[in-house]
């Protein structure tokens, strides 16, 4: 029987950026609304969507080998899983969210043992717990399922224990930030069984391997151009690069072709420069991925 490598594709926000982020890597993942097991182009891997929030559970008791959930459930879980590698993206974002101390605007509380004996919303409750009790700070965590920012706003609630990116949803509903509890973003983890499989670690090492590269091809872009020999020094002068650009004689002429790998966001700017420089059909193209 053929060996296969189950794992979990997180559902919910970061599904659609997670099955994009394979699709880079080299793996297409389908989607049906009336299944919870996408199909994917390898016969050797199984998929399954799993709410972030359970993945570590099934990774660690072995009914998935690996799976991509938040730093954050992990904790929340206590379990026991191999770390494989951290991937930071997310649906809107590259930058990692946050679980923070949030309260009103105008509210006395400034600092955490403020929140001594005060009642505190959170879907973060174990985390959240362990942190107050590390600190010696007496509050009461309660299960939030969903809407947390309207218990402060309603008065059910002295303080919430909420994740943002940005800050701006919580500004919106009129709250502040008054403490930053966790810095998190996904990861891929391992049934720790599976990890000492040579064959499913092997596996495991390659997605991981590609995940990363498509990861650092976002943003980035490739540019080919051709240059006369008398404006080659000019052209490299002001061009950028991830270590040095290629460059290439052409055949039987005195032109070279020079390729690099740039900063999407610079070549707006850069390409009149080169043109000005010299340089003639300069070409654009996209990456899936940078090993």
């Amino acid at each position: 029987m053929k060996k296969k490598l189950k794992i979990g594709i997180p559902k919910g926000s970061l599904e659609k950026s997670t099955i994009e982020l394979f699709r880079k890597s080299g793996w297409n993942i389908i989607t049906s609304s009336r299944s919870y097991f996408p199909r994917i182009d390898d016969d050797t891997m199984s998929c399954a969507l799993v709410r972030a929030q359970e993945m570590p559970r099934f990774v660690e008791n072995g009914t998935l080998d690996i799976g991509l959930t938040g730093k954050d459930w992990i904790l929340e879980n206590g379990s026991d899983v191999q770390v494989v590698d951290d991937l930071v993206y997310s649906k809107a974002t590259s930058r990692p969210a946050r679980w923070v101390l949030v309260v009103k605007d105008d509210s006395p509380m400034k600092k955490l043992e403020d929140l001594q004996g005060k009642k505190i919303y959170t879907e973060l409750v174990n985390f959240t717990k362990n942190y107050f009790d590390e600190r010696n700070i007496d509050v009461d965590v309660s299960f939030s399922w969903g809407a947390t920012e309207g218990k402060v706003v309603e008065g059910l609630a002295d303080a919430i224990v909420e994740v943002t990116e940005t800050g701006s949803t919580i500004k919106a509903h009129g709250l502040k930030i008054i403490h930053d509890l966790l810095e998190t973003n996904t990861q891929l983890i391992a049934n720790r069984e599976a990890w000492q499989d040579p064959w499913k670690k092997e596996k495991i090492q390659q997605i991981s391997l590609l995940l990363q590269g498509a990861l650092r091809a976002e943003g980035m872009v490739g540019l080919k151009m051709n240059v006369p020999k008398d404006k080659i020094d000019a052209v490299i002068k002001v061009l950028p690069s991830l270590n040095a650009p290629t460059v290439a004689n052409l055949y039987n002429t005195d032109w070279f072709s020079v390729e690099t790998i740039i900063a999407e966001s610079t070549v707006r700017e850069l390409v009149p420069q080169l043109m000005k420089e010299g340089a003639e059909g300069i070409i654009e193209y996209s990456l899936n991925k940078i090993i």
